[in-house]
């Protein structure tokens, strides 16, 4: 019997021998799309149990109407909205009550900065802590995250709800990227097509495929002595098969399990239910799960600001996130994950002539709470126009940093690009102290 295509001697760019390529395909055969965070790193004897919610609102929010708004700045800077007493000691825009009444559950970095003014290199900063490079891909929170602590009760360590474009695992090679679920979870016909088979592949024939591959190992192993990463993917593999007939799995990612009131709590729309299922991965043994929120027409608001805002965007993302705080918290899950919520850069001081407001990276706020962050926190600050830091300015290799640390991931640690260069995750960054 000839397997010409296992001579074992072809490898791509990121280590993966041409078998595992075909292997990881083999998935693919039958009629499956598992990315390779199905195939992250098996449970470590002592690994951290702190685990990450990102909410990320791509097309970048105005942080006037939301977490630093300017009431007493002329009508062409402070906008259409009023601010709310929050409990975290300032003010917020109107239109998140909510979130204001529960803000005593995060923190608040209100002068983080970079100078990108780009959405996608600058989701590429914010994912990572690395400014975009054209020669180099940086891996994102999450990727690092699954590298460093793998599985944990058959469930994947990278979940993304959403489509976010740069969080993915960059240089480190698609064993790390995420499982994408793009379908919108409060459509009532939701379900995970990427870890369900569909009706041809039978338990028979997922058995039979087992059985294949467990006898090319024993062929494979006779004629090669396996390297780290050849090994790895023969336990990325047995756990994506386990994941595929994983009732636990299944449940997991089942929001008809939800209560009614539980589901409406969250609200019965898709950002929403992205929190709920986050909250209900997390509780399943996910690590680390992405929210991508491209809210009704994005948060992008060049023009009529205002009402796409009111309307559109501000309510399904105060009941969302606030039902997020609250529920991980009346859980006891909120000690042991980090929340934030980000865009990936502010918007401008000035209202534009459309009634809009243009892309502005130069200050904005972040959320932050869970895990070891001090809650109730509210540190930095803008001018009185929101256009500028003038108290304790955060870049983003600084929030990177802080997020690596509340991980407990070693933010100085180095990993080897396939071009052989050590690469620190983190570049000239430091943890914001008063968080922590």
């Amino acid at each position: 019997m000839v397997f010409d295509w296992m001579t074992g001697e072809a490898r791509e760019c990121s280590g993966v021998s041409r078998r595992g390529f075909l292997r990881i395909g083999g998935l693919a055969s039958l009629g499956l799309t598992l990315p390779d965070a199905l195939r992250a790193r098996a449970d470590a004897p002592g690994a951290p149990e702190v685990n990450c919610i990102l909410i990320t609102l791509l097309g970048a929010p105005s942080h006037h109407e939301t977490f630093d708004p300017k009431p007493e700045a002329p009508a062409e800077i402070r906008g259409e909205f009023g601010a709310i007493p929050a409990k975290i000691g300032v003010r917020f825009g109107e239109l998140i009550p909510r979130i204001a009444a529960v803000s005593d559950r995060l923190s608040l970095l209100r002068a983080v900065h970079h100078a990108d003014g780009d959405h996608d290199s600058a989701q590429t900063l914010m994912y990572s802590g690395y400014p975009f490079s054209p020669s180099l891909s940086y891996p994102s929170y999450g990727s690092v995250v699954a590298r460093e602590k793998g599985f944990r009760g058959g469930m994947p360590p990278y979940v993304l709800a959403g489509s976010p474009k740069a969080a993915g695992a960059g240089y480190m090679g698609d064993l790390y990227n995420p499982l994408v679920i793009r379908d919108n979870p409060a459509d009532p016909k939701f379900s995970v097509k990427e870890i369900t088979p569909p009706p041809a592949v039978t338990d028979g024939r997922l058995a039979r495929r087992q059985r294949m591959i467990a006898a090319l190992d024993r062929f494979r192993g006779r004629t090669e002595a396996r390297g780290e990463i050849s090994g790895t993917l023969d336990s990325f593999m047995a756990r994506s098969l386990d994941l595929i007939s994983s009732p636990a799995a299944k449940k997991a990612f089942s929001l008809r399990d939800e209560p009614p009131k539980v589901r409406e709590r969250f609200g019965m729309h898709a950002f929403g239910q992205q929190c709920l299922l986050a909250r209900r991965l997390i509780e399943a043994g996910v690590r680390f799960v992405t929210v991508g929120d491209a809210g009704k027409g994005g948060w992008d608001t060049h023009a009529d600001n205002f009402n796409r805002l009111k309307r559109d965007l501000l309510p399904p993302f105060d009941q969302g996130y606030s039902a997020l705080l609250e529920d991980l918290n009346e859980r006891g899950l909120l000690a042991s994950t980090l929340v934030i919520a980000m865009g990936e850069f502010g918007r401008t001081p000035h209202i534009n002539p459309a009634a809009g407001r243009d892309h502005w990276p130069r200050v904005f706020p972040v959320a932050l709470g869970g895990g070891p962050i001090k809650l109730g926190r509210l540190i930095g600050g803008s001018d009185g126009i929101g256009g500028e830091p003038v108290e304790r300015p955060v870049s983003m290799a600084d929030f990177a940093a802080t997020v690596y640390r509340a991980l407990q991931v070693e933010y100085r640690k180095e990993y080897v690009t396939p071009e052989g260069r050590p690469t620190p995750i983190v570049y000239h960054g430091e943890p914001v102290a008063e968080l922590f």
